[in-house]
């Protein structure tokens, strides 16, 4: 926290300057959904003006942003004046705040110790409803929480909200919740509009501000949006009631830890008091309730600047442009580099070189960035374009007829070559213990492998190898080992080790349980393979191709004439044995007699498609130990739950009767 000055001169100045920065903050966040600074830069801030005003209290007036709420609204929108206003909330960083805030609230009540309810902060877009004779009258958004934009023909397009309430209610109902973006829906909507050549959403928040701004309706409920209530009507189930400070801290950390298993994004969690009489006793300040307060996580995004793009060339040739970050911390990782993807989305998002740029890492992927912070941008950015060659070998790049990436067609290419070796020792594919990027990177610039297939004739060079830098005897004997031992590998790991454009492992499986041999591949039509479910004609064509060129169909024969397995284990395919096509299952939580990938495995080689979210597409919750919140979510939509007897016979029978 900056230091506070001491003279009230010095405050005041400090204290203008401060709320100069927030009120813009508040207006670009609100109004413009155009945020010029991440949530926790925006915290900071804030509390540095609240320490001004606390050594200061005369600072403290209703203008100042510490006791406002949310933003002006927008005057597009009809305004509305909230039943009760929506308050802000108050934070806390950290457990100690968090335990001094429920001594406090302790404190201002006489008789039982509260229950807390606990529930999840949603990144989304506060929303106010309310029921005239149980049907949706109005809904709004918060604005300065008192008044706010009336919304209820763009609301009204969400499926999630009920238009008319079932029972005996109330003349009058107002209830409060949080639009948002299911992830899954977010994602799959960005890479439309991307494939559309539109413009990418920076993130869901304000993704969902501006849908809900939408003037047309129609548009609106194009877009894949979702509610939950606060306490009424559809509610996260992941929400909790507890009873000791100590559980809410669990709940805390538990969720710290596993913020990216809900379908929406989270930046923290709201403690409650439960009981409606004692939040009554507690009351409420100028612009928050004394009876609850928000957990703030550590932030997932973060500023930092782009001092450059560079693209790299992948082992099928794709070329990934990348950039090149003043060194962030994000989620306890120091960042210096992220994907961008390619050029059709780095343009989208309009990233340039000198941009502020929003970076962000969730969970464990690849950092990547956001968007840039438009309003610090400097002056001559230019649009950043493809370079026309590729950066390893200097061929011309192309790019194919309705592909958004470029690509180095030229199989020589040194970095291809480089990125090809490590995949095919992956686990995912050959499997070769002791053969990572640095080893293979070795090698190359030793100029002991030029292809695939001298990984597998490197026993002959077993002197040379010993005599390299960081090798030895044992080394290499534990190489070679492990390299003998992936020439038993069945087919369908070699054709994920091939580096064939479009083909992963369920195709691979797909592959070698139709065709069973190599051969029979190699000889196949392109409609012969489009015609495997599960395949189509994008990536049979991809496949046939790759087959077409003399130097692969060498590579093959020159893998096979060296030991490597060129068949599979699988069992043919054929009719019934797909039951459960059309299936979409999802497994939480730990299982005896299965690790996920083989529970996955099953699944797909009855025909299922497993999925990572529970959603109202999902046929079945598959449920071992300690499942989480997915099994929540499925109750919640009524999607059917089978424990681990119940998926065996699944298993065996294609049905749960």
């Amino acid at each position: 926290m900056a230091d506070v000055p001491a003279s009230l001169a010095d405050a005041r100045r400090r204290h203008d300057e401060l709320s100069r920065i927030l009120r813009d903050a508040r207006y670009r966040y609100y109004v413009l959904s155009d945020p010029p600074m991440t949530d926790g830069e925006f915290d900071q801030l804030l509390r540095d003006l609240e320490a001004i005003e606390a050594r200061h209290r005369s600072l403290v007036t209703p203008a100042s942003p510490s006791q406002q709420v949310g933003a002006p609204i927008d005057t597009t929108f009809p305004p509305f004046t909230h039943l009760e206003p929506m308050l802000s909330l108050d934070n806390a960083f950290g457990t100690d705040e968090l335990v001094a805030w429920a001594e406090r609230v302790a404190n201002g009540l006489d008789g039982p110790a509260p229950t807390w309810v606990c529930e999840l902060k949603i990144d989304g877009v506060a929303i106010n409803l309310v029921y005239r004779n149980g049907v949706l009258a109005t809904a709004a958004t918060r604005g300065d929480g008192t008044t706010g934009e009336e919304v209820t023909q763009q609301v009204l397009t969400i499926g999630d909200v009920p238009y008319r309430l079932a029972g005996d209610v109330p003349e009058t109902v107002e209830v409060r919740g949080e639009v948002y973006y299911p992830v899954a829906a977010f994602e799959a909507m960005n890479e439309a509009r991307i494939a559309a050549g539109e413009a990418a959403f920076m993130n869901p928040r304000n993704a969902v501000s501006g849908a809900l701004r939408q003037k047309d309706p129609a548009v609106t409920a194009t877009r894949p949006l979702s509610v939950w209530i606060h306490g009424g009507l559809p509610t996260a189930p992941e929400t909790r009631a507890v009873h000791l400070i100590d559980e809410v801290a669990e709940f805390i950390e538990y969720w710290t830890e596993h913020r990216y298993d809900p379908v929406y994004e989270i930046d923290g969690v709201v403690v409650k008091v439960d009981d409606l009489a004692q939040r009554g006793v507690l009351g409420f300040t100028a612009r928050a309730p004394r009876w609850a307060i928000a957990y703030k996580m550590p932030p997932v995004e973060k500023e930092t600047t782009l001092v450059g793009i560079e693209v790299n060339t992948g082992r099928t040739g794709k070329i990934t442009p990348f950039a090149v970050l003043e060194p962030v911390m994000v989620g306890g990782v120091q960042i210096t580099h992220a994907t961008l993807h390619n050029e059709i989305q780095l343009q989208a998002k309009d990233v340039r070189i000198g941009d502020t740029v929003m970076v962000r890492r969730a969970g464990d992927v690849i950092p990547e960035v956001v968007g840039p912070v438009l309003s610090k941008r400097p002056k001559g950015a230019t649009v950043w374009h493809m370079p026309p060659n590729c950066p390893s070998c200097s061929t011309p790049l192309v790019r194919p007829d309705g592909e958004a990436h470029h690509f180095c067609e030229n199989v020589d290419c040194p970095n291809r070559l480089l990125e090809s070796l490590v995949h095919l020792a992956g686990r995912g594919a050959m499997d070769i213990e002791g053969l990572g990027h640095e080893s293979v990177k070795l090698f190359c610039d030793a100029g002991l492998v030029a292809d695939m297939a001298d990984v597998y004739r490197l026993h002959e060079r077993r002197d040379e190898l010993v005599e390299l830098e960081r090798f030895g005897t044992r080394k290499v004997d534990n190489l070679l080992a492990g390299i003998e031992a992936s020439r038993t590998q069945p087919l369908e790991r070699l054709l994920v080790g091939l580096n064939i454009r479009h083909l992963g492992p369920s195709v691979a499986k797909l592959l070698a349980r139709h065709f069973q041999t190599m051969d029979a591949l190699v000889t196949a039509t392109p409609d012969d393979i489009a015609a495997i479910d599960g395949v189509g004609p994008t990536i049979a064509a991809a496949i046939r191709s790759w087959l077409d060129v003399e130097r692969n169909r060498q590579l093959v024969g020159d893998l096979a004439s060296l030991g490597v397995r060129m068949d599979t284990d699988l069992e043919p395919s054929g009719p019934g044995d797909h039951p459960l096509d059309g299936w979409t299952v999802v497994v939480t939580g730990t299982l005896d007699g299965f690790t996920r990938d083989e529970a996955k495995e099953a699944l797909e080689q009855r025909g299922a498609k497993v999925a990572g979210s529970v959603s109202n597409k999902t046929s079945l919750v598959v449920v071992g130990e300690n499942p989480g919140a997915k099994r929540d979510r499925a109750e919640q939509l009524g999607v059917p739950i089978a424990d681990e007897a119940a998926f065996v016979r699944l298993l065996d029978a294609g049905t749960l009767d």
